[in-house]
């Protein structure tokens, strides 16, 4: 039996509550985009493809309920209003918003055509929810096996098994199934060529020790699990062929934002001269902004870091910010999903865009032109 972070049924739509992993195996039922958004903030669902995966079956929870119009126009900004409330609630991982921006301009133009009725935008709009878990599914498969195929030609080209090492969950918790970067590291398990994998505990929310060491252990990965400054000695002492981890938004030039703690990891590689990579589907990347520096940082309650389940383990004397959630660096060109050392597919990119925002070329096509180029690590599906 896999691992499900996501149940859904028309009509119906239940998260695994991750808050109270690796205690308790609890479903929470969500009946609401109100609600949804309330679990996405509180981190119960994480990860940024299960995150527009939930937002938006949430929304078709509450058109198979009835919620939206009277009347066309109504319906098309109930869509619209629903889904700007989702992105607000964890900003940094753009598939959220792609996918509002992507289902909103779909209702409208179901809306405009010839006899559309409520009940046909309606239906339009659940069935492209619905669609997005099938396809998320896929395209983890397709990152996984893609990038383990990838991953061992360049770190094992005559056989024989890889160690590797990745930073907070990006699994079967983090997406529709299987995962992103830890997709990789199933894919080279299942090709019976891992050797062993590293996982930090990614403070201060602790996915890995929580969530990703349970995702490797439910599946028998032999797996150990790290501070995250032992790092550093891991990659010197235990044989680290690679360090693979996922992204909440990739950029034009290739600046990637993941949990905080991926910066750091990417530089220590550099030094060790370890294959760094980013795992991540065509949903995570942003070609609308040219840089890192663009890329709205999401802050995390200073609690998080001086408390341990309701309990503060900090000195109270301390005077601690509001967190970054994530980190934005221009990440050090190790090859990967983007290469920013890349200057002709930058400039692809950049007249990509050009063509994008000129009515050219709609947005999947210019983002799925710039990708199948690319490393072997990021789905080629827009």
């Amino acid at each position: 039996m896999r691992l499900e972070a996501i149940r859904y049924s028309p009509g119906s739509l239940q998260i695994l509550d991750q808050l109270q992993l690796p205690e308790h195996c609890h479903y929470e039922t969500l009946s609401s985009v109100q609600q949804a958004r309330e679990a996405i903030r509180a981190m119960k669902v994480r990860g940024a493809p299960a995150i527009a995966l939930v937002g938006c079956l949430s929304l078709a929870v509450e058109l198979q309920a009835g919620a939206g119009g009277p009347g066309l126009a109504a319906l098309v900004a109930f869509v619209r209003d629903q889904l700007s409330l989702l992105v607000a609630a964890r900003p940094t991982a753009v598939n959220m918003a792609r996918a509002a921006r992507d289902l909103t301009h779909m209702a409208a133009r179901e809306a405009e055509l010839e006899g559309a009725t409520e009940e046909t935008v309606r239906e339009r709009v659940i069935r492209f929810a619905e669609d997005m878990l099938e396809k998320d599914l896929k395209d983890n498969r397709s990152i996984g096996d893609l990038g383990a195929r990838h991953l061992l030609e360049q770190t094992n080209p005559r056989g024989g098994k890889v160690t590797v090492l990745t930073h907070c969950n990006t699994g079967a918790l983090a997406t529709a199934g299987y995962g992103t970067a830890l997709g990789v590291i199933r894919s080279l398990h299942e090709m019976g060529r891992l050797e062993h994998t590293f996982c930090t505990e990614t403070r201060p929310y602790n996915q890995g020790a929580r969530l990703t060491a349970f995702e490797l252990v439910y599946e028998k990965i032999p797996a150990t699990l790290i501070t995250d400054s032992m790092a550093a000695a891991a990659m010197v002492h235990q044989g680290v062929s690679a360090v693979v981890v996922g992204a909440d938004r990739v950029v034009a030039n290739g600046d990637t934002a993941n949990k905080i703690g991926t910066y750091q990891l990417a530089i220590v590689a550099k030094h060790h001269g370890i294959p760094f990579y980013v795992a991540a589907p065509s949903s995570s990347c942003d070609l609308r902004l040219e840089t890192g520096k663009e890329i709205v940082i999401e802050e995390r309650p200073s609690q998080e870091l001086t408390d341990l389940n309701g309990v503060r383990i900090a000195a109270q004397a301390n005077d601690v910010p509001r967190l970054p959630a994530l980190v934005a660096p221009p990440l050090p060109a190790f090859g990967g999903t983007w290469r920013r050392d890349n200057a002709s597919s930058r400039r692809r990119n950049l007249k990509a865009r050009r063509r994008r925002r000129s009515g050219a070329v709609g947005r999947g096509k210019a983002v799925e032109s710039s990708l199948p180029r690319r490393r072997a690590l990021c789905s080629s599906k827009s």
